[in-house]
């Protein structure tokens, strides 16, 4: 009994700890506060300046579809508090199955035409006026190393109208797209694939800055067909936030939604085919 009361005093103790913000100073000490403030915003700059960037080699028409080697995997706000966490320099974009879906969905403009300088936003509804993205992705599943096929699919769904918003608590059914997984058909790899490599360097971690790459690649060829290194830094100069990944700078920045970087990246190099 009383190693299974220590064991959960242990766990409350950790609970508690990440549910606060870790910084690499002392917000109270107005010298150290300062000097590291500046510290960080001078190496956030020179990252900015020097490292990140986008570079495009190479474009590629009419691309069904791709393999995504990774997965952006599901956070919490432990993660996102987290100045070791792996995947901070990306914290807003969509991860697990809203990942998928960001590559396969369509990108309807905000304002004025679909450009690299005027981006839209990502929505899996089909209305008049939007780009399709590819048509599918394959992904291989970890668990039995088998490579599997996503699609949207445009069919019926049930779902049970919520009583917190109005609704009456029963089941209703509407037609909607979703996210339909098969075997690959293909015996090889897709050609092309889509990684990312989280950098994860104590020293700039001590600062709160995160820095990752993202790459397109030609599997067949061996080719990078294009990268881009993005830089973040927390603000740390509001230590009140309990999730400072969610509160950053990033460079290079990209238009569009923030969740959907990745996506709109990749098909600035893989360009999506066109419906007839």
């Amino acid at each position: 009994m009383k190693r299974i009361l220590l064991r959960n005093l242990l766990g409350l103790i950790v609970a508690a700890f990440w549910t606060l913000p870790l910084h690499a100073y002392d917000p109270n000490n107005r010298t150290e506060y300062l000097a590291k403030i500046k510290q960080a915003e001078a190496f956030y700059k020179e990252k900015c300046e020097k490292v990140a960037g986008i570079k495009i080699y190479k474009t590629v028409p009419d691309v069904e579809g791709v393999l995504l080697m990774k997965i952006r995997p599901e956070r919490t706000d432990r993660e996102l508090a987290d100045p070791m966490w792996p995947g901070a320099a990306f914290g807003e974009e969509y991860y697990g199955d809203s990942y998928l879906r960001s590559f396969l969905g369509y990108e309807y403009p905000a304002t004025g035409p679909i450009d690299p300088q005027h981006r839209g936003h990502i929505h899996t509804d089909k209305r008049p006026g939007g780009l399709p993205g590819y048509r599918w992705v394959e992904v291989i599943d970890p668990k039995d190393g088998q490579r599997y096929r996503y699609k949207l699919e445009y069919k019926e769904v049930t779902h049970i109208s919520s009583i917190m918003i109005g609704g009456n608590g029963k089941p209703f059914t509407v037609k909607e797209n979703t996210l339909d997984r098969t075997p690959s058909p293909l015996r090889a790899s897709p050609r092309y694939a889509v990684t990312f490599e989280d950098h994860v360097i104590p020293e700039e971690r001590a600062l709160w800055v995160a820095s990752s790459t993202v790459k397109v690649l030609d599997l067949k060829t061996n080719e990078v067909l294009g990268e881009m290194t993005r830089y973040a830094i927390s603000y740390i100069h509001s230590p009140h936030y309990s999730m400072p990944w969610l509160n950053h700078s990033i460079c290079p920045y990209l238009p569009g939604g923030s969740g959907t970087t990745t996506r709109q990246f990749t098909d600035q190099i893989l360009i999506p085919k066109r419906e007839k």
